[in-house]
């Protein structure tokens, strides 16, 4: 097992792996929250490949070869466990040669040849709920994956779509998908998504995920996905909803204390 109840999940990483140095400026901040923060359970994320962009113009990556790569070099110098987005089946067997959770993104959530295959494999699969699910239908995704035998499965809350370009974050979900037996996990990055606002891309507002992670944790949510890089700015995949690195300290600091007042 990799969830502890004890601990605070937190999945954090850069959008993108983009290359080494962002990878390494990332891992030493969160090295450091994990010597300051030692409540915190940290999984490194980053995606090898940004297969649903807006605009077939939009940079994906580095790939899965080099993605990966990034991956074992992290795992190797920092210690920590590490998930990345798969999209197809063929990825699957690669990927769960080195990465420690397979993400299943929230527009596939509903493929059952992908669930069960990421299940068949024994690694964590972190399942994000689909922006057009209710709360009460991811008890048909945790299905399938215990239909394949998962051996672990969180479940990530990314925001329900609202109107035109907006995600509202329903605070029930989750109490309501903790009933399927599995942690509840908190994508506090992509629920301040701005889906296709942007102009060919997705805009958003990073100014709520402080608040909106606070409040999911107070609701009940066991672990918070939060993406962060070192120049938001810079990045090649939603920079607009992404945590300062700088800014991750304090932020998780506050997150924890918290957590430990809801289970105090």
């Amino acid at each position: 097992m990799i969830y502890d109840p004890k601990k605070l999940l937190l999945i954090a990483g850069p959008c993108s792996l983009e290359n080494e140095k962002v990878c390494r400026a990332v891992a030493e901040t969160l090295t450091k929250i994990q010597k300051e923060q030692p409540d915190v359970r940290i999984i490194f994320k980053g995606s090898f490949d940004k297969a649903n962009r807006t605009s077939i113009a939009g940079p994906r990556g580095t790939g899965l070869d080099e993605g990966l790569k990034l991956h074992a070099l992290i795992k190797r110098d920092y210690g920590f466990p590490c998930v990345t987005d798969i999209h197809e089946t063929s990825q699957i067997k690669p990927v769960a040669e080195v990465c420690d959770v397979l993400q299943i993104p929230a527009f596939l959530c509903r493929q059952t040849d992908l669930l069960l295959a990421a299940a068949a494999t024994g690694r964590v699969v972190n399942v994000k709920k689909g922006q057009f699910l209710s709360p009460q239908e991811m008890v048909h995704v945790t299905g399938k994956l215990k239909d394949g035998h998962a051996t672990e499965v969180w479940q990530t809350e990314r925001g329900t779509t609202f109107g035109y370009q907006n995600l509202v974050v329903d605070m029930r979900s989750f109490s309501i998908m903790k009933t399927n037996g599995f942690p509840t996990v908190f994508d506090a990055t992509h629920a301040v998504q701005l889906p296709g606002a942007g102009g060919g891309k997705s805009a958003g507002e990073r100014q709520f995920v402080p608040p909106l992670a606070k409040a999911a944790l107070a609701a009940g949510a066991d672990g918070l996905f939060i993406e962060t890089h070192p120049n938001p700015a810079e990045a090649i995949s939603d920079g607009p909803n992404m945590v300062p690195l700088a800014e991750m300290p304090a932020l998780v600091e506050k997150c924890v204390a918290i957590w430990k007042l809801v289970r105090s």
